[in-house]
């Protein structure tokens, strides 16, 4: 069984999931550590946007 959400370096998954709670603040959705199930989809999906704006604002920055 192949797990898809495994970060592709183990040592980044204290740093993604840091990353993954300033987002959530960010959008304003409380997440806790561990499970979130309790979470909407609307909850869940804006943080992964967020995750994801930030990542290619990040990239563009480094563009330059």
């Amino acid at each position: 069984m192949n797990k898809s959400n495994q970060p592709v370096v183990p040592e980044a998954r204290e740093a993604l999931n840091k990353f993954k709670m300033e987002a959530a603040n960010e959008v304003g959705v409380n997440l806790k550590q561990g499970y979130n199930g309790d979470l909407t989809s609307r909850e869940a999906g804006s943080v992964g946007g967020q995750m994801v704006k930030k990542m290619i604002e990040a990239y563009e920055n480094s563009m330059k």
